[in-house]
């Protein structure tokens, strides 16, 4: 029997914002996706770093199976039982005090963003609402955080923007020092720039701005939607560096696929929100924390951190080995698994074409950037799929190579 929907209803009927790859997955077990035409995938891309532990994972499949049979959504008029569970296991296993819960990564920036603005009014008055951000950094695609985000390209048709937010050099400490001042009330980070071509921030650099944030008042946010929930071999970022934010948020991962964001802060920042002035219909949805649960559980062990660990060096070993004999990447970097592979001059503008070339040869992956690929893995992805999606990363870069 044919398949009756059909990718050009896509082009028909949805709005252009996106451009989706020519195939439909359609089944999706661990690492590996089928297609419509039942083709297999190994999945290097864990749809952007969301799902932490593949796709169908039991426990989770469990876990919401569950809870759908109790309750699906109350309203924020009432609290529900896995929303109360996560927040405590949340607070008590980072800097945290307070969790606020949302739908998505923008939407837990917005809440960063919007805390910081309040709690500097509150607290110093209208000259403290700069907000200093980064080049090509990004932090979603609501009005505030898409001006927020360090690359022109996404805000510049949707003037005016939001006023008093200023775009430095990332990894430049003299670049912060000479401009932050009392009027500053937040700086925004992501410890590891994904989207703009996967840009671990040095050490040096966070501790310049804790430092920095502590001299002016200003508040530190480290927006870790990417980097978050084992991602890098820790449960969050920041906690190899040592250094705290005041406000951390956090998506992606957390619900290892189902939709759900947070925002960790400290309770005389979060003091600022009372009834009224912040909300949201669906965050702390039952379903969403009852599978984001599980999530933390399962990966905020140590044996599972190390195997994030484990396997990132064997990706940087294969990426390495690989291109030895392609001469495609100028440089490897990243860190757990979310990894970046930069094109070489001669191949620069050209990685969409390479993760093109790769689906065709059955590997999902991710660009960052036009020059960057990217692979943000499942954190427990197994042997074999990573023997397999390297054999068809190889196939790919041979046909790169050659056209």
């Amino acid at each position: 029997m044919p398949n009756t929907i059909q990718r050009d209803w896509f082009d028909q009927y949805m709005v252009p914002c996106f451009s989706p790859a020519n195939f439909i997955p359609v089944v999706a077990k661990g690492s590996r996706v089928w297609d419509q035409n039942s083709k297999e995938y190994i999945d290097f891309a864990g749809g952007i770093a969301v799902n932490a532990l593949g796709h169908a994972n039991d426990k989770l499949k469990d876990a919401l199976n569950f809870q759908m049979e109790n309750i699906w959504h109350i309203g924020n008029g009432y609290t529900n039982e896995p929303v109360l569970k996560l927040a405590k296991y949340l607070v008590e296993n980072t800097f945290a005090d307070k969790a606020f819960f949302c739908n998505s990564g923008a939407e837990a920036n917005e809440a960063a963003l919007k805390i910081a603005r309040k709690y500097s009014l509150d607290k110093y008055g209208t000259h403290k609402n700069e907000i200093i951000s980064f080049e090509n950094s990004f932090h979603g695609r609501t009005l505030f955080t898409v001006t927020v985000g360090g690359q022109p390209k996404y805000s510049q048709d949707f003037a005016p923007l939001p006023q008093q937010i200023t775009h430095l050099p990332f990894n430049d400490i003299d670049a912060i020092k000479a401009h932050i001042s009392e009027k500053t009330c937040a700086v925004i980070v992501e410890p590891i720039i994904g989207e703009g071509g996967v840009i671990p921030a040095e050490p040096a650099f966070l501790q310049a701005l804790r430092e920095l944030c502590d001299q002016y008042q200003a508040l530190l946010i480290f927006d870790e939607i990417q980097t978050g929930i084992g991602r890098t071999g820790y449960l969050y970022a920041y906690e190899e560096t040592g250094i705290e934010p005041d406000i951390l948020t956090s998506a992606k991962g957390l619900g290892g696929g189902f939709p759900i964001g947070v925002m960790l802060v400290r309770q005389h920042i979060a003091e600022v929100f009372q009834p009224g002035t912040h909300g949201t219909t669906f965050g702390g949805n039952p379903l969403a924390a009852a599978v984001a649960n599980t999530v933390v559980e399962l990966v905020n062990q140590p044996a599972f951190l190390a195997g994030v660990q484990k396997r990132h060096h064997e990706f940087m070993q294969r990426m390495s080995e690989i291109n030895q004999r392609y001469q495609v990447f100028s440089e490897l970097r990243g860190k757990g698994l979310l990894l970046g592979a930069e094109l070489v001059e001669k191949y620069q503008g050209k990685a969409k074409t390479l993760s093109n070339i790769a689906a065709e040869e059955g590997l999902i992956a991710l660009i960052a950037g036009p020059n960057v690929l990217r692979f943000a893995p499942a954190l427990n992805i197994e042997q074999q799929d990573i023997n397999d999606g390297f054999i068809r990363l190889e196939n790919a870069l041979q046909r790169f190579v050659q056209e």
